[in-house]
């Protein structure tokens, strides 16, 4: 048996436990009481200790036995979650994730390590013990959910083994109890002499009657992590149905209950075995458009066989196509997991009140963008709080309530995905980043340029216009990771602001890093690639619909709405076959910023096209966000239209002022 395996998946299912601790602890902080929250967080430490001791875990088997038994005494009301208890626990939850980390890796702490969270913790170990801890006859819960319901008799002995692990049968106990209503007596007909009594002896066995309507896998459950240092028996006895007693089925019926919803199996894979399997889906997508292109060149009639054959690898290879990004689509919620954490801990430093609102958590991206946006995402963050959010005695001077609101929100548009952060705060002072700009020789007339450009200098390598550094923010290194992060992948940073109102920022991302639907579009005799997500529609102008504004540019009148027309080839300096619209084709392009309309000579058709990153096997290129390979193995550049649009308005068209 390979023990390795079953420990990696151990250590996989901490992190999951851990970060789930996190979020419902800083959801009862909020104000979220339920008591279901509690129940969870118990049993995700109790499942953290017990596969700890499976694996010899000892540091982690102790220490989250203490924490188990306080959050035991804060779900059966004995002690009350005011607010130093939870700074207790919310700190004895990172020293339980520090000392799994470290058990992960194979390190040895410092016997001090946990020393003052153990003190802590213990302050209230032993408070409200004066309630009882379980009647010694019957627990009582709220009333079941009504429909089918089962009693069940459990016999439970436990072994030496199971107290040397640091388990208590009496929290199991407690636990079984919250399935349902539960009776239980003890059996003592094991307890010897004092005299001959032994300390690590397990001499006591419980008989316990539970109704329930949960089924008997949610029994054995409660068990799970010391099924292997006890005896149990658990037998169904009898069934009520509506309120009616039904005969338990014979002992070859299966016992799980029916609950009317299906069972969603799963199991882990490792991130490279899924990309391996990408890269495979890339290449056959390659070779599927060889092949198409290959067949054009052969008359249909003639080989029927073929033609068909290939419509039905276009199917399937769509098919694994999409299964596959699915499987490495994940929710953005993966990477806001973090972010309440971080505003608790950040308003706490600087003593502001911060209030979080998240929406669109189940928005869905690839995973490879979701492990890129920790970094960004804490920047913002921190100086939206640090920065942004005025203190409670300036926000109340200037109207505004004591509490500042930071919300985070993400959603699709265009085939890509919007991640915002917002704040209602001061805003950016652009007066003040413009003096600094000039004064490091950055910009020379910043009264030439616009509110917009100049808060994109707030990206600059080493920016500032912090008046004091503290260890949160004020040295100018983190704005520039944020902008540099985002475009590794793929992709663009915006930022809004109004004086007294607030900062918008926004991170455009792609959806996915791998495959895509592209339009192969010609200029001459440049191939190139506009997604389809983009494009809104295509149509041949007529000579009249094409206007030239004073100041030179040019824009397209579509349905009485004026908007830039950009020329694909003046654009990229490249040798077109016509040389006005109305001889060629104009594509209405959206982009995240706005809507234009785009020049080509021909529309070559629809293919979807493997994405080559330009950046580690070329250099960047302005207006390009990537690379492909055709049929032929000709290689085409992929377009970004929003790169398009700014690269249009860094020559100084004036066709802007009239951008949607």
């Amino acid at each position: 048996m390979d023990m390795q395996s079953f420990r990696k998946t151990y250590f996989e299912e901490c992190q999951e436990r851990l970060q789930e601790i996190e979020t419902l602890l800083l959801s009862l902080e909020s104000g979220d009481y339920q008591d279901e929250h509690l129940h969870a967080i118990f049993r995700a430490v109790h499942s953290i200790k017990g596969g700890a001791g499976a694996f010899g875990c000892d540091h982690i088997v102790s220490f989250s036995h203490i924490l188990e038994t306080v959050f035991d005494r804060v779900r059966d009301h004995r002690l009350g979650l005011d607010p130093e208890l939870m700074d207790v626990l919310v700190d004895a939850a990172d020293i339980l994730s520090a000392i799994v980390a470290a058990a992960e890796q194979n390190q040895t702490l410092p016997e001090t390590f946990d020393a003052k969270a153990r003190g802590d913790l213990s302050r209230y170990m032993n408070e409200g013990a004066e309630a009882a801890p379980v009647a010694p006859s019957e627990t009582s819960c709220p009333e079941e959910t009504k429909g089918k319901a089962c009693t069940y008799t459990i016999v439970f002995k436990p072994h030496s083994r199971l107290y040397e692990k640091a388990n208590e049968p009496l929290l199991l106990l407690r636990e079984l109890g919250g399935l349902g209503t539960m009776t239980l007596s003890v059996n003592v007909d094991d307890l010897p002499d004092l005299s001959a009594m032994e300390a690590s002896g397990s001499y006591l066995s419980w008989t316990i009657t539970l109704n329930t309507t949960h089924p008997k896998d949610a029994i054995t459950e409660v068990f799970e992590f010391v099924l292997d240092d006890c005896d149990l028996t658990i037998t169904e006895t009898d069934r009520t149905v509506a309120g009616e007693m039904k005969p338990t089925p014979p002992s070859d019926a299966s016992p799980a209950i029916d609950t009317g919803e299906a069972k969603v199996s799963s199991i882990r894979v490792d991130l490279d075995k899924i990309d391996r399997l990408v890269n495979m889906v890339g290449e056959l997508v390659i070779t599927h458009a060889m092949l198409s292109q290959q067949a054009e060149k052969l008359a249909r009639d003639g080989y029927p066989h073929l033609a068909r054959g290939i419509e039905e690898l276009s199917t399937h290879t769509r098919e694994l196509q999409d299964h596959v990004m699915a499987i490495r689509a994940q929710p953005v919620k993966m990477a806001f997991a973090r972010i309440p954490r971080l505003v608790r801990d950040v308003s706490k430093d600087v003593n502001k009140h911060i209030k979080l609102v998240m929406t669109g958590e189940e928005t869905e991206v690839d995973k490879t963008v979701i492990e890129n946006l920790a970094d960004p995402l804490t920047h913002l963050i921190r100086n939206a709080i640090d920065h942004g959010i005025e203190d409670a005695q300036t926000r109340k001077a200037a109207g505004k309530p004591p509490e500042g609101t930071i919300t985070l929100s993400a959603g699709h548009r265009s085939g890509r995905i919007l991640i915002e952060i917002r704040d209602d705060g001061a805003g950016l002072n652009t007066k003040k980043i413009a003096e600094k700009a000039k004064e490091r020789g950055l910009i020379e007339n910043p009264e030439l340029m616009s509110a917009d450009e100049l808060h994109q200098l707030i990206f600059h390598p080493g920016f500032s216009t912090a008046d004091q550094i503290s260890n949160i923010s004020g040295r100018g290194v983190g704005m520039d990771v944020v902008k540099r992060n985002i475009q590794s992948i793929g992709g663009k940073v915006y930022v809004k602001s109004e004086a007294g109102v607030g900062a918008r920022f926004v991170l455009s991302l792609p959806l996915t890093l791998a495959v895509m639907d592209g339009m192969i579009v010609r200029v001459g005799t440049q191939k190139l690639i506009l997604p389809i997500s983009n494009i809104l529609e295509s149509l041949r102008p007529r000579r009249q619909d094409i206007s030239t504004i004073t100041e030179g540019g040019e824009v397209l009148d579509l349905r009485d709405h004026y908007i830039p027309l950009l020329r694909l080839n003046r654009l990229f300096n490249i040798p077109a076959r016509y040389d006005e619209p109305w001889q060629g084709l104009v594509l209405i392009v959206e982009s995240e910023q706005t809507t234009f309309a785009l020049f080509v000579d021909e529309l070559v058709g629809k293919q979807q096209v493997v994405i080559k990153s330009l950046e580690e096997n070329y250099d960047p290129v302005e207006g390009i966000s990537s690379a492909t390979i055709l049929g032929d193995g000709s290689v085409a550049l992929i377009l970004d239209p929003a790169s398009l649009y700014e690269l249009h308005n860094r020559q100084g068209d004036p066709s802007l002022a009239y951008a949607a």
